[in-house]
């Protein structure tokens, strides 16, 4: 079913992991600087899901016609360079552009849960589930790499709780203003 809605094969299981990495990344990252910036500021759980959600649906809109753009682009490039053999072997704009939507959208999830289920602690199982999910990530590199699974997992864990922790701050710096 994926095949159709992307357009192309996939018997290749890596031809798409740098936009489900990507998205799947930025997706964790900028729904949780949203969660870790608001409580922060210590405003109320409703606000953190609603800008949350508004934050994961434009933001991944955003990310996928990036993307789309990108490609477009570089395809466009190639043509008028007159490099017709490497315009008819790339990925279609459209796929990739559906690969990053749905990763950014599906794994940004990970921080909103606890807000949309109610969880007590939210901002800290939030923390749990979102440091989970950039491990998982990470380490699902090492199915199409030959990077050992934890240590991809732990590049995009540190890397994505540094982010986490710099939006957390930057909500906290600026909790008098709400």
């Amino acid at each position: 079913m994926l095949d159709t809605l992307l357009g192309d094969s996939l018997d290749d299981a890596g031809g798409y992991i740098a936009e489900v990495i990507y998205g799947a990344n930025d997706g964790i990252v900028t729904t949780f600087a949203v969660v870790a910036g608001v409580a922060g500021a210590s405003l109320d759980p409703a606000i953190i899901l609603i800008l949350g959600v508004a934050n994961l649906l434009a933001d991944g809109f955003s990310m996928g016609m990036s993307n789309y753009l990108s490609q477009r682009s570089e395809l466009d490039y190639q043509a008028a360079q007159g490099d017709t053999v490497h315009v008819g072997t790339r990925k279609s704009p459209a796929s990739t552009a559906l690969a990053t939507f749905l990763a950014f959208v599906i794994a940004g999830w990970t921080p909103l849960l606890p807000y949309a289920l109610a969880v007590d602690s939210t901002l800290q199982f939030s923390v749990v589930v979102t440091a989970i999910a950039f491990f998982l990530v990470g380490a699902s590199r090492s199915l199409v790499t030959d990077k050992p699974w934890y240590a991809a997992g732990g590049e995009m864990f540190v890397i994505g709780m540094v982010a986490a922790a710099v939006a957390f701050g930057a909500g906290a710096a600026l909790r008098g203003f709400a």
